[in-house]
């Protein structure tokens, strides 16, 4: 990987064999074979090294999933505030399985997508009802001998996290930047320090990586899944996404989709 990216998803992570080191936001944390992590997308993220022959299975929740999921409780706030959340078991069969959902993630059609994204939903709930640990913490901690985290300030907190949960929505960086009560000046400047990219931009890229999973994923009309991913203007949808993914959606949709369009 190039550089730190972001995305609108939770990740999850299944380390089979060796380990992965990452560099997450402030931080640098060690994944090892036979942890299973997983952490918002909306935080800078790069493995920056990994042991010979490491193996690994990585998925992709919508964010909608931990949204949507209120009993999810202190972990679905700490996902929100930059946790790698860690599962306190991984159970023996959990390879075979996050394996095969990957296989039919990738070609099994929207049907079946459809029954993976709620079996993942499921294994999310259980994750957090099994236990878990934030292993940034343990780990900076371990390091450092600090007693707690670097983290983001408090306002960049809250305006990620309007902006995942309304960016469908129309609205604009002075939206967000009334959720921290700042002038959109100041809170778009304060929001790039801490996020890597401006609010307008991670607006963009929320919408468009939302355009990107309903083209893969559905038969949606290219129009309405513009409309959905929150553009009001089908050109501007066009041009946003040729300019982020170098093709066309309907190009993209013919590459990356799996139902059967």
């Amino acid at each position: 990987m190039d550089g730190p990216h972001m995305h609108s998803q939770v990740e999850l992570n299944l380390v089979l064999e060796g380990s992965m080191r990452y560099r997450f936001d402030l931080d640098e944390v060690t994944v090892r074979a036979g942890q299973l992590v997983l952490f918002w997308g909306m935080v800078p993220h790069q493995v920056v090294a990994h042991a010979e022959n490491t193996r690994f299975v990585c998925l992709y929740a919508p964010i909608s999933v931990v949204l949507g999921l209120k009993e999810l409780g202190a972990m679905r706030e700490a996902l929100f505030a930059g946790a790698l959340v860690e599962a306190a078991f991984v159970r023996p069969r959990d390879p075979e399985i996050f394996l095969g959902w990957r296989e039919e993630l990738l070609g099994g059609g929207e049907a079946l997508a459809g029954i993976v994204r709620d079996e993942l939903s499921a294994r999310i709930r259980r994750l957090a009802r099994d236990g878990w640990r934030d292993l940034r913490i343990v780990q900076v901690e371990a390091a450092t001998r600090r007693a707690g985290p670097r983290t983001r300030l408090p306002a960049v907190e809250a305006m990620t996290r309007f902006i995942a949960e309304h960016a469908l929505d129309d609205i604009s960086v002075e939206d967000v930047a009334r959720v921290a009560g700042l002038h959109p000046h100041y809170a778009t400047a304060l929001f790039k320090r801490g996020v890597g990219m401006g609010i307008a931009q991670a607006i963009l890229r929320h919408r468009l990586d939302t355009a990107s999973s309903l083209l893969a994923s559905t038969d949606l009309a290219i129009g309405t899944v513009a409309f959905e991913s929150g553009f009001g203007s089908l050109s501007r949808f066009y041009e946003a996404f040729g300019r982020r993914f170098g093709c066309k959606p309907a190009a993209f949709r013919k590459k990356f989709g799996t139902a059967g369009t």
